[in-house]
């Protein structure tokens, strides 16, 4: 199976030198103009407000046009890595080299990595002028939605993969499972109809959801498919392009996202290579309709439960569930809520046996209760 040996052959196609979530474009730029000029024609199709440059990267001859995008908020960074493995295996495939062969035979591929490269410099979510590009597909306000959306007019691809990374405490269904990856196949109006091209999104999703399952079972989820007029997944489906929209979650003691990286890295490859041979056409709409709907905010980083804690000289009993929150240079954990949460979950969590806990509130540091409870304060 050509998902399991892209698996197990991974650490030969990982970019070493993209090892952390926090990278700026300083970072990639080599990494993008040194590429193989043999495998990739590289454009600098604009740039962002603050004058970075934005790249695309093309590969494959072939009739079937895709259209793949990552780091449209700037903190979402998982894709992008991924995005730099996938080109060393096109441009050294090994033992894949009669899968990748088709891929690019079968199908003309467009890259544009880190199209926001402003929010990347602060690890934020918005760009340089506060504006979330991903909610500016209609009055394209920005430059960087600006170029997206004419290079999807000009392209016209078949299909567009729109990246991203989602908090780590969505899970897949209300379990104790995070939604390491999340799907969704967007409606294009209102009614949530059904077109070719909306069913063959939802086809694709179902046979990345298979390939995934191999790997991380259970721990799938599917987005609402509520329309969201202003979305960029929305309005590029309604302009005739099979838009697969694709969130790395959080996977126990992956605090870097490198394991879902590679997830990323397979299920993003198999897709491609899905419509190459067009095996997505054997899924139903009522395969993706299977994939459990996301549960948001059912988990938590840590969850102390059973503590008594003390307040203004009086004492209660309640759950202590704790959170990370992502800095421009670091994570910090801090208090999230205090309460009953016997129906969250948690990464990792500990019954303090009414153990007492002194002045605690929401909003505090959370560092020395992580590192006094728990063994590996790395768990997340």
């Amino acid at each position: 199976m050509f998902a399991k040996q892209l698996f197990n052959t991974y650490e030969n196609f990982k970019e070493l030198k993209l090892l952390n979530r926090r990278f700026k474009h300083k970072d990639i730029l080599s990494l993008i103009v040194n590429r193989n000029p043999d495998i990739f024609k590289i454009t600098e199709i604009g740039k962002s407000f603050e004058d970075r440059e934005i790249f695309m990267l093309k590969t494959g001859t072939g009739k079937r046009k895709v259209l793949l995008w990552s780091q449209m908020h700037g903190n979402e960074s998982t894709a992008t890595q991924a995005f730099f493995d996938i080109f060393k295996f096109f441009e050294n495939p090994g033992i894949l080299h009669k899968e990748a062969t088709e891929i690019i035979n079968s199908c003309t591929l467009y890259f544009i990595p880190m199209l926001n490269p402003d929010g990347a410099e602060l690890f934020q979510r918005r760009n340089a002028q506060d504006i979330d590009i991903n909610r500016d597909a209609l009055k394209l306000q920005t430059p960087e939605g600006n170029l997206l959306m004419q290079y999807r007019d000009i392209i016209h691809p078949e299909f567009g993969f729109n990246l991203h990374d989602q908090d780590i405490w969505y899970s897949a269904g209300k379990t104790k499972f995070p939604a390491t990856i999340s799907f969704l196949a967007p409606a294009y109006d209102t009614e949530k109809c059904m077109n070719e091209n909306r069913k063959k999104s939802m086809q694709l999703i179902a046979e990345m959801t298979e390939v995934l399952q191999n790997f991380i079972p259970n721990q799938i989820g599917r987005y609402s498919d509520d329309f969201m007029e202003t979305a960029f997944g929305d309005n590029i489906q309604k302009r005739g392009t099979s838009t697969i929209l694709i969130e790395s979650g959080g996977f126990p003691g992956d605090i870097e996202k490198q394991f879902v990286r590679k997830l990323s890295f397979t299920a993003i490859l198999s897709a491609l290579y899905s419509v190459s041979k067009n095996n997505f056409e054997k899924k139903s709409v009522s395969d993706y309709e299977s994939v459990p709907l996301n549960k948001k905010n059912n988990l938590f980083d840590f969850i102390l439960r059973d503590a008594v804690i003390t307040r203004n000289g009086k004492t209660y009993t309640a759950d202590i569930g704790i959170r990370s929150r992502s800095l421009a240079d670091k994570d910090i954990y801090e208090v999230f809520d205090i309460g009953d949460l016997s129906q969250n979950f948690a990464y990792s969590e500990i019954n303090l046996n009414r153990e007492q806990i002194n002045d605690i509130s929401i909003g505090q540091n959370a560092d020395y209760l992580i590192e006094k409870h728990f063994n590996n304060p790395n768990l997340i």
